[in-house]
């Protein structure tokens, strides 16, 4: 249980990590969160509600208990990476985009990790 508890932590802390530190520049609404934003084609009044929205994801998974929440949060937290990988890779398709692979392996591994917790608590 020890070692399920320190990787799962490893993971939670570095995909948060990961997903707070896209969420702040948003929320600010920074040029350069402007300039990305525009470059995919979507509005700027999407910006911020996208890195409020990852803010609240960020704070579920890191919240201990409610499981619910919990499961919403990262699914709504994949959603954005599914939908930031789909839309860079349409608007600008580079050998960059295999970058992505850290966040949604970060995110598995997380999520993984978190179930084998609550079934170890269960048992």
């Amino acid at each position: 249980m020890k070692k399920t508890n320190i990787i799962y932590w490893v993971f939670t802390a570095l995909f948060g990590a990961f997903m707070l530190m896209s969420a702040i520049p948003d929320i600010m609404v920074t040029e350069e969160a402007l300039t990305f934003m525009r470059q995919l084609g979507y509005p700027d009044y999407f910006i911020p509600f996208i890195g409020v929205a990852k803010a609240l994801g960020v704070i579920a998974i890191l919240v201990p208990g409610y499981p619910r929440i919990k499961e919403w949060a990262y699914a709504g937290l994949f959603f954005d990476l599914i939908g930031a990988t789909y839309s860079a890779a349409n608007v600008m398709p580079n050998i960059s985009m295999l970058f992505m692979v850290v966040p949604f392996g970060l995110g598995i591994g997380s999520y993984i990790y978190y179930h084998k917790r609550l079934k170890a608590k269960n048992a």
